[in-house]
């Protein structure tokens, strides 16, 4: 099935790039607040958010602990799109209009980093 552009419904299943199982989307910008790892082990993700959350499929969330955080640009493979209505069009909408200003805010920080970082 084709990649659509983010975010996808809740519910849906995807296959990572690289992964062996797939996982299903629970949930949209992910703040990890533990421990985190990648398949290299321990890494850091702080001040780092997530396009989503989710957990294997077809098990489910076997315990609290095990919430996996991804990208968009991470998925291979969507196998199966959510549920879709005009309530989670409008969430898609929304979180994509808010990424579009924490992108613009974020570059603004950058600039103003290099620009103070210049005149020292």
């Amino acid at each position: 099935m084709e990649i659509q552009e983010k975010y996808l419904p809740i519910g849906s299943v995807v296959l990572l790039k690289g992964g062996k199982k797939e996982l299903m989307v629970m949930g949209y910008d992910i703040i990890p607040d533990g421990d985190a790892y990648d398949k290299n082990g321990k890494v850091d993700v702080s001040d780092k958010i997530f396009d989503y959350g989710g957990c294997v499929y077809p098990e489910g969330m076997v315990t609290s602990n095990q919430i996996f955080a991804f990208n968009h640009e991470q998925i291979e493979k969507v196998s199966f799109i959510g549920y879709q209505t005009e309530s989670q069009e409008n969430l898609s909408n929304l979180l994509k209009q808010t990424h579009k200003e924490v992108e613009k805010y974020q570059q603004q920080r950058k600039n103003e980093k290099q620009e103070s970082e210049k005149e020292d």
